[in-house]
């Protein structure tokens, strides 16, 4: 069941899954969630950003696309408050079959995210990182695919459902991950960060993870459980149980929204409204109540 949501829908969802939501302020002004953060010393703020798809060329979608990446860095260095991480999820690179230009991009787009004032960088693959070498170049620059960490008592896990050209987790992976949450204290607060969604949002366009159904059988164990994922180009956010799911905007090009077209393409960019539907998210977590605010922003203020 997808949620078309607007911001006070969302904060009606504190009761359902222990989430709140503050999206859609698309501006730089809306301060006051950081300033909490800051009067709390467990509570914290990171950046997603998601789908860069550096080497991206295509006038019609983005004309401006060499440049759009380097703006979203000026942009999240331009916040008054610097969060505490960014993760990107996935798509870092646009896709190339030459392997030297794929580790020229990553490369490349390792040196622009270098310029972020925050050096708290997490990395995760994309299928256009890593579906033509299950993420062998991406590990290269970036390290391991899937992983763990823990951050002011929130266990944040990381999962590749992109280096299998299938859009599976895998066996081995999916063991992990039950191992992995085995180890936990059953309340903890547990995010999840994947490319793909893990539910079926719309298979015909592949934005779903073949064995996700798995994976949130694993998850849905356990009480406190959230999931940010990026592949879709657009804000969505789902339910599946007590586990909310939210997707991230690229700041590249948006996509359409599943199946409201015959087939999936970037939606043409408008010289009258540029960098519309593009932009990155700031989650504040307020640890004690298990909840995370989110705020959308745009890459360019017009």
């Amino acid at each position: 069941m997808a949620l078309n949501i607007n911001r006070r829908d969302f904060l009606k969802l504190a009761g359902i899954g222990g989430v709140t939501f503050a999206s859609g302020l698309g501006c730089y002004a809306t301060r006051g969630a950081v300033t909490r953060k800051m009067s709390d010393s467990e509570d914290f703020y990171f950046v997603q950003l998601s789908d860069t798809h550096w080497g991206f060329s295509g006038p019609e979608a983005n004309p401006d696309a060499a440049g759009t990446l380097p703006k979203a860095v000026a942009a999240v260095n331009d916040l008054s408050i610097q969060p505490d991480f960014i993760v990107f999820t996935g798509d870092l690179t646009h896709t190339t079959d030459d392997p030297k230009q794929r580790r020229r991009r990553l490369g490349e787009f390792k040196e622009i995210v270098s310029q972020l004032k925050v050096k708290n960088l997490r990395f995760m693959s994309g299928e256009h990182d890593g579906s033509l070498d299950q993420s062998k170049a991406f590990q290269e620059f970036f390290g391991p695919t899937h992983y763990t960490f823990d951050y002011r008592g929130v266990h944040f896990i990381v999962l590749d459902n992109v280096s299998d050209p299938r859009a599976r987790l895998g066996d081995a992976q999916l063991q992990w991950l039950n191992e992995d949450l085995d180890k936990q204290n059953p309340n903890s607060r547990v995010v999840v960060f994947t490319h793909r969604p893990l539910f079926d949002l719309y298979p015909q366009w592949d934005w779903t993870t073949a064995d996700g159904s798995q994976a949130t059988k694993i998850l849905l164990q356990h009480p406190n459980v959230t999931v940010f994922y990026g592949h879709i180009h657009q804000e969505n956010h789902h339910m599946t149980g007590h586990i909310a799911h939210h997707a991230a905007k690229s700041p590249i090009f948006p996509l359409p929204s599943p199946g409201s077209q015959p087939k999936r393409a970037p939606v043409p960019w408008n010289a009258s409204t540029p960098y519309k539907g593009l932009g990155f998210r700031e989650v504040e977590a307020d640890v004690n109540h298990g909840k995370y605010e989110i705020s959308e922003f745009p890459v360019v203020r017009t």
